[in-house]
This record gives C-alpha cells, structure tokens and sequence, in this order.
C-alpha cells in the first residue's frame, strides 16, 4: 500500500491515478480544505475505482491522527503531496502555511520514524530559490533566500527532511515542482484562472506587465517523475538517504506565448489587465533537469500546446462551457 497525501489535491490526484493504473493499492488522505472550492476536490475523488483506492479525510496537523494513520495501515512507501499551496496566499494567512507546510511535515516525518517505510517522497517547490539570477536553477544552487513565506516554509521541509535522513535513516527524497499544469489543476493558477476569464469574456491579470518566464510542467510528466523516484531509494545503503531534484519541462516560456497558446486552444481572443509585479512573485523560473534525466531516465514529453489543448479541454467537459 502507498500512502499519497493530499490524493484530492491536483497533482496528488494525478499521482494517485498513475499508481493505480499500474496495480499499486493507494491510500490517499487530504483535509478537504476551502483554499478553493472543495467541489473540486469532492469531483477528483469521484473519479477514484475504489476497490484499490481507500480515503481516508485526515489534516497533516493533527499529530495524533497521523500515528494512528500509520498504526492502523501497512503502508509501504509514501507521496507526501499534500500542503498549504500559493505565493499570494501566505503573505495574508501565515499560520495555515506553518501549521500545515511545518508542522504538518514534522508529523509526518514522526510517523515515519515510528513506522517506517522503504521510500517517501515529498513535494517541495521551484519557489525556494527566490530572485535567483543564475539560469537554469540547479539543485546546487543557493536557497537561503526566500521571497515568500511559502518558499520558506518548503526550504524548511528539505531541511527537516535531511535531519531526519540523518539521524533516523529515513529513506526521502524531496521533488522541486516547476509550475505545474494540466487537467483538474487548481483554480488559483494561471491555466485555470486565464481560461475562466477568457471564456466569461473578462480581461486576465498579467503581472509584471508581461514580462515573466515559467518553466511549465505538464501534470502527467510531473506524476511520471513522481513514479520514476518513488521506486528507487535515493542512495546506496550506508549513505544519507536523502537527495533533492528540479522536476521541469527545461524550457522557459514568456507569459505572452503562453497566454497565446492557451487562448489559441479556447479560440477567443483575451483581454490582458496589465500589472506591476505581485509581492513573493519572481520574474524567470528554469529548471536544470540533468540529474534526474541521468539517475533516473525521466524527461518531459509534453510541450505547451499539447498540455494547453488538454487542460481546455478537460475544462469545457467539466464546467460544460
């Protein structure tokens, strides 16, 4: 059995599905918060066969019920992808993000310390390197300067995560996502609140005033790398077994381009509310891939206007618009 935390969550989702695809039994939990709307969440657990698929609603920051999870099931390996997601988010609500990103991955971590496990993967984020000017971002790059509490709060799981690998031996290895997109994604991210407006016939806000880059990494490749990491450990025995890797499509997209593509796939014409840059924002994301492509085998395999047809399309079938 693998547990995947946050399975009604976007890429916990899509990870769920991949496993079960390949005969793996899933436990999933999530907390089914109102970050968006939980008809959204509710909708991605419909779509579970639940014969291998068992749900169980559980918040991370609950210390207790996280033993109890574990005490109560035989969990193998573990995807921890649930958090408390969202740059903008955490400069008006502080505590969710240290009380879910922190505290909920400290309980999660004493879990596994009480029960281990063969491997656990965990999420973190492209946001950790903050205004980083060095290009692509490689995992030897400095991340001791955040730009906002979110990139903070996952810097610290990485770190949290190498003391626990250290001292108890856990076997982890931490994942930084690069701007994901795709079906069923959040409605706080670009693709989704871009198509929304475009299709009621309302302008988008672009920030920065378009001058942004994002490395965008289609869903299915992001669960595909999820997969790939999750059955090997990180490091021979007898080594500290945590290591950390940029999940990416390596290739920076200006925001013009992919506001093109997107609304090329809708086929309206948007209407852009130019903005200066958002707080916690950063202007240029670029994943260096080389080390999971070598040590694993994994590469990207979804461009922009394929993932962009895809996500509007699932989008028009969901929303029937």
């Amino acid at each position: 059995m693998i547990l995947v935390t946050g399975a009604a969550g976007f890429i916990g989702y899509h990870v769920a599905q991949a496993l079960l695809a390949r005969g793996d039994v899933v436990l999933g939990i999530d907390n089914l918060n109102d970050y968006y709307d939980p008809a959204l969440k509710h909708a991605r657990l419909a779509q579970f066969d639940g014969r291998a698929f068992i749900f169980e609603r559980c918040d991370l920051a609950d210390r207790e019920a996280m033993l109890a999870l574990f005490a109560r099931h035989r969990i193998e390996a573990v995807v921890h992808l649930a958090a408390q997601a969202g740059v903008r988010y955490s400069l008006t609500h502080p505590h969710v993000y240290a009380e879910t990103n922190v505290a909920g991955f400290l309980n999660l971590l004493e879990a596994l310390r009480a029960h281990p496990v063969r491997h656990a993967v965990y999420a973190s984020t492209s946001s950790v390197y903050g205004a980083n000017e060095k290009q692509p971002f490689s995992v030897s790059d400095r991340v001791d300067r955040p730009v906002s509490l979110y990139a903070a709060t996952k810097r610290a799981n990485e770190l949290m995560a190498h003391v626990y690998a250290l001292q108890f031996e856990l076997p982890l290895t931490g994942l930084r996502f690069f701007t994901v997109y795709g079906p069923w994604g959040r409605p706080d991210m670009a693709a989704f609140k871009f198509t929304r407006a475009i299709l009621a016939d309302e302008p988008i806000d672009v920030y920065n005033f378009g001058d942004m880059k994002r490395d965008f990494t289609y869903v299915a490749d992001a669960a595909a790398a999820v997969l790939a990491v999750l059955d090997r450990l990180p490091l021979p025995d007898g080594s500290l077994q945590h290591r950390i890797f940029n999940v990416g499509n390596h290739r920076p997209e200006p925001l013009a381009r992919f506001i093109e593509v997107l609304a090329a796939a809708i086929g309206r014409r948007p209407r852009m509310n130019l903005l200066p840059m958002q707080p916690g924002d950063v202007k240029e994301t670029y994943a260096d891939i080389g080390e999971l492509q070598r040590e694993y085998g994994w590469s990207p395999t979804t461009d922009i206007e394929t993932g962009l047809a895809s996500f509007v399309g699932w989008y028009r079938t969901h929303y029937r618009v």
